[in-house]
């Protein structure tokens, strides 16, 4: 059967008489036997066994054999310290955390041209009791607020060292090492995955970067990794080796005009590698920022990692500066370049407690923001220094105004937690973690322990602009901007899974409401005619939507079944 796709504005009255014609004898038998469970049951209380018929042209909704509601209560995914909220991303279909599993080593990903899509990718552990890891992901459309885990990339296949990027039309790119080097796309914003291209070279500690700018280079993709250094010009299809350098676990930045720049320590550019004619060349090496004058690099004693990175080495190119941010154990140093990396400015210690030999600053990450901010966080033992082991942390956050001349105060965004807890049969809780920017506020994806085990955590820092528009979403929908019809702070153009009760899942109290929009066109809520609710959600028929293709038709109810009964 066939189903028409992409946008149809003006003829979308056809596509719901088609779908009356061929398909009503669906939508009659779902709704009564809707109709007959929530008749003995009730509408306040979900059916024990929610489940819809088997149809041989979809895929089957989910199985919930128990109350949705109460376990969504009880799941712990959601942990806050003073109003910032971090939400747990590998967690089973009804949110809740997944027992016996460790995560680490998350990295994130924002379409550039729709900031309601994101994703992240990780190294997940099936068992605590085994260090055998898989490429995890989990994918949210609606800026952040839900995501939906997606688990391995590629099942029972050992993956590690996961890195996200995305191109300037918003395709995502997944790199993973495996026994060799393999990238995967996604044009859908993290939903699915392609089949990868490869680099056939089992390289540790990759990183990537996609040229986003309007140079030259344009699209090309450069990964460096164990000392070697590769680009691809045609999306990830074919790598060349572009040469070899000394950094091991090296992070890269692009200049506004395509300049590619490798850092860890010292730093290595290369700006002919984005022009496809060009043969490798590498531009210059220098020693890189100079360590602080007033904070020796000296570690405190013991280590919260004890077998994995204190340190990732971050490097942002703006314009024409270059920002380093790197941890010498008792201190956070960012460094700025104003000629390449020819010269560096003093040094700046970021972190307010100044050094302190007992206090561990360590797992530090830096993003900046289109309108110049620098937001940096990273993982602190400040409040927990006389504990026996530097095992508790809490993760910190400061930001600069002034292109990191001054900091704000620091400010802990998460609880405690213990980063001994959950060793995946490694004595570690990943190499790194990674954040993001954008005008109003930052993204961050990390690991904790707040289960008691290994597990990665979202966290936005700031206003929530899930539409991207610069305004505060809470603005948009006191001032009618964007509409919310389900009242769960989300504006509904940012709302993808016909959550109508605005519970955070999608159960049958919600498909009972999305049934009565399937047969009828979208009535979109106005100012002037506001939300209307019953005793199971809400009737605004917009949320039915799920693809944003201006009409609900059987894609919206495919759409439906992947986000069923899911966090």
């Amino acid at each position: 059967m066939h189903v028409s796709a992409g946008r149809h504005r003006g003829n979308h009255r056809v596509s719901f008489q088609q779908i009356r014609s061929s398909h009503s004898f669906i939508v009659l038998s779902i709704a009564a036997l809707v109709a007959m469970m929530f008749s003995a049951v009730g509408v306040a209380t979900p059916p024990l066994h929610e489940q819809l018929p088997t149809m041989p042209w979809i895929m089957p909704l989910q199985d919930s054999a128990r109350n949705i509601a109460e376990n969504h209560t009880a799941c712990a995914s959601h942990v806050t310290r003073d109003g910032h909220t971090s939400i747990q991303m590998n967690v089973d279909s009804y949110g809740c955390n997944i027992s016996g599993d460790a995560a680490n080593e998350p990295s994130i990903v924002i379409d550039p041209t729709d900031s309601r899509k994101m994703a992240v990718g990780w190294r997940q552990f099936d068992s605590v009791f085994s260090d055998f890891r898989q490429a995890g992901s989990a994918y949210s459309h609606d800026g952040g607020h839900t995501w939906v885990f997606k688990g391995a990339l590629t099942p029972g296949v050992f993956a590690t060292d996961p890195v996200l990027d995305s191109d300037a039309e918003g395709r995502f790119y997944y790199l993973s090492y495996q026994d060799i080097l393999r990238l995967f796309t996604s044009s859908d914003g993290g939903i699915t995955w392609n089949s990868p291209g490869i680099i056939p070279r089992g390289l540790d500690k990759p990183w990537m970067a996609v040229d986003k700018t309007a140079s030259v280079g344009s699209g090309n993709i450069y990964v460096a990794a164990q000392a070697e250094f590769y680009r691809s010009i045609d999306d990830g299809v074919m790598f060349e080796y572009w040469g070899t350098y000394a950094p091991f676990g090296s992070t890269i930045a692009i200049g506004t005009d395509g300049a590619v720049y490798v850092y860890n320590g010292f730093l290595i550019a290369s700006t002919p590698v984005q022009f496809p004619d060009r043969p490798p060349a590498l531009l210059f090496q220098s020693n890189g920022p100079p360590n602080p004058v007033n904070c020796p690099a000296d570690f405190p004693s013991g280590s919260p990692n004890p077998g994995g990175f204190i340190s990732q080495c971050w490097i942002i190119a703006r314009e024409h500066v270059l920002y380093t941010l790197d941890s010498f154990g008792n201190s956070i140093s960012f460094s700025r370049s104003h000629d390449g990396g020819v010269t560096w400015d003093p040094s700046i210690i970021v972190n307010d407690d100044g050094c302190d030999n007992s206090v561990w600053h360590w797992f530090p990450m830096m993003s900046v923001a289109p309108n110049g901010r620098i937001d940096v966080c990273w993982n602190d033992t400040r409040n927990y220094s006389d504990t026996p082991d530097p095992n508790f942390s809490e993760l910190y956050y400061s930001y600069s105004i002034d292109g990191g001349n001054t900091w704000s105060p620091n400010m802990p965004v998460s609880p405690v937690f213990n980063t001994y807890l959950g060793w995946p049969q490694q004595n570690k809780i990943g190499d790194y973690d990674q954040m993001l920017s954008d005008n109003l506020g930052v993204n961050v994806a990390y690991a904790a322990t707040f289960n008691g085990e290994q597990d990665i955590y979202f966290l936005r820092i700031g206003p929530w602009d899930c539409n991207g528009n610069q305004i505060d979403d809470a603005v948009d929908i006191a001032s009618a901007t964007s509409l919310d019809c389900n009242g769960n702070g989300v504006p509904d153009e940012c709302e993808y899974r016909a959550d109508f009760n605005g519970d955070g899942l999608t159960t049958y109290h919600d498909f009972a409401t999305f049934l009565g929009n399937f047969t009828g066109p979208i009535v979109p809520e106005t100012a002037s005619a506001p939300r209307e609710r019953d005793g199971s959600g809400t009737n605004c028929s917009v949320l039915s939507d799920i693809d944003h293709d201006g009409d609900v038709d059987l894609k919206d109810f495919y759409g439906l079944q992947q986000v069923f009964v899911t966090p």
